[in-house]
């Protein structure tokens, strides 16, 4: 056992390595990304409208970014509430591995190996839905276990609520929830709680903290799950039946490529040679209740979406696996036979260090370094606070007043919506569906600005649609924020001025 390990015990040990991680991986952002992500400049565009529910998602991640914006009056709340997440979700594999009946130092492992794989790391920054199911779905986890021991009706009531946050974040919660409870279904020691009250006061106080969300569905004509239909691509030949899932289990097993490298750094030849003797000896020691618990949340959810595109032939985005992987360093910990079969734990160490910061320095060369190579645009680079101050001053010049509304695509228009004076609201892509909140009436009486960035004159067909005559009343050019050579960012706009605004829409 290394110095650094056998000075310290193991909580103080998680409590470092696991506070460091996340502290890096929120100041290396916060102090080197010239602009934030596309999925954080979208969060804070409809943040700013407080809705239950906008195009693309529930609102709960828009509703955090919003927070963090009227708390610090910038954007880069969005890296520390992703932090944020992947340290409750250490805190949380913790608990699960002492609940599994892992040792303090057992435990460590689990959250070293947790924090190694892929989704842990390089997306960190890009606080989206799916970095904010993390905590979710392992506290969910956690507080299950500890409800099928313990039968509290607290924690009965605490899993409905967290079931209901994680449907307030992204419906893909729905998968966990489902395997909670069929596990209750299938297993008789599970089972029997379906006599007492425990789970139907979970079931009561979910679906309670669901109704205003449910009566905005309704209200929207369930837009969110429109657009959720939308991202799962449907089977274009038989062949996509057997690709799409093959191609999603390779991409999460690649996920785990950290996973492996540090496993394998503490084996070393010698553990290898010893490996299959020290697996089955502590295979002997464990309790099988607690193994069937860890491996039906480890692999039920995978499974349901392997089948699921098997069956449908639907390619699934890679990116929904983040949070289906947070008991990953649990498992590896409980079947590898860690730290017992490793000869060099301080080599896991050393090599779970090296892989955080490569993954940090990626970050830090994707901001700092790339763009002296790259001639390609990027989102990270893009002038946004400078497009947006030029626009809200031509618009104060033209009309005399402060700028309330921008519309355009999401990336051109949630830019102006983050960094304009006032923060105007966005109507994006002029349609009234896709942006419910919006008041034509207001709009009529502010007027509207329509943002569109390249060469073409005219803006984009949706935007046509209202404005069939519509031609560009201006284009400038901006630098993007480096010193590489990336070209320009050109920005078109057209002005409509107040009571100007399109008959074609609804009054």
């Amino acid at each position: 056992m290394s110095t650094f390990l056998r000075n310290m015990s193991a909580t103080r040990a998680a409590l470092l390595y696991g506070g460091i991680v996340c502290l890096l991986y929120a100041l290396v952002p916060s102090l080197f990304f010239p602009g934030p992500p596309l999925d954080v400049v979208e969060g804070f565009a409809w943040g700013r409208e407080l809705q239950l529910g906008y195009t693309k998602h529930p609102p709960m991640q828009a509703w955090f970014l919003e927070a963090t914006y009227r708390l610090t009056g910038g954007y880069t709340g969005g890296y520390w509430l992703s932090a944020l997440c992947a340290g409750l979700g250490y805190v949380f594999v913790w608990h699960i591995g002492k609940r599994l009946g892992f040792t303090d130092w057992q435990a460590f492992w689990a959250v070293v190996l947790t924090s190694v794989t892929f989704y842990f790391t390089l997306p960190m920054p890009e606080f989206n839905p799916n970095i904010l199911q993390i905590p979710v779905w392992a506290g969910m986890i956690l507080l299950f276990h500890r409800a099928l021991q313990k039968g509290h009706l607290l924690d009965w009531m605490l899993l409905g609520a967290l079931a209901a946050f994680g449907f307030y974040v992204k419906y893909f919660v729905l998968l966990l929830v489902g395997t909670v409870g069929l596990y209750s279904l299938v297993f008789k020691d599970a089972r029997r709680h379906l006599l007492s009250p425990g789970p139907w006061l979970c079931a009561i106080t979910c679906l309670v903290l669901l109704v205003p969300h449910g009566l905005w569905l309704l209200e929207t004509d369930f837009l969110t799950l429109q657009y959720a239909a939308s991202r799962s691509n449907p089977a274009m030949l038989f062949w996509d039946h057997i690709f799409n899932p093959l191609n999603f289990l390779g991409a999460q097993i690649g996920n785990h490529a950290g996973l492996f490298l540090v496993v394998l750094a503490g084996l070393g030849m010698q553990g290898l040679t010893h490996f299959r003797s020290a697996v089955k000896r502590v295979s002997d020691e464990r309790e099988r209740r607690n193994d069937r618990f860890l491996l039906w949340f480890a692999f039920v959810p995978l499974l349901v979406v392997l089948l699921t595109s098997a069956v449908s032939g639907n390619e699934f985005e890679h990116m929904w696996g983040t949070p289906m992987f947070v008991l990953s360093g649990v498992l590896a910990v409980r079947y590898l036979a860690l730290p017992a079969a490793w000869p060099h734990p301080q080599r896991a160490l050393w090599s779970a260090g090296l892989i955080q910061f490569v993954f940090l320095a990626i970050l830090f060369g994707q901001a700092v370094l790339e763009p002296h190579w790259k001639t390609k645009q990027s989102r990270m680079h893009y002038p946004a606070k400078d497009v947006a101050l030029e626009l809200a001053s031509i618009w104060q010049e033209e009309t005399g007043r402060d700028l309330a509304y921008v519309a355009g695509d999401m990336w051109s228009a949630a830019n102006v919506t983050l960094f304009a004076p006032g923060r105007p609201s966005m109507f994006y892509l002029h349609d009234q569906v896709l942006s419910p909140w919006i008041d034509i009436d207001d709009i009529q009486k502010k007027g509207l600005m329509i943002v569109w960035r390249g060469e073409r004159d005219t803006p984009l067909n949706e935007i046509l649609h209202h404005y069939p005559n519509a031609v560009r009343q201006g284009q400038r050019s901006f630098a993007y924020q480096t010193s590489g050579p990336m070209p320009d960012a050109r920005i078109n706009w057209i002005i409509i001025p107040p009571g100007a605004v399109s008959e074609a829409l609804p009054k």
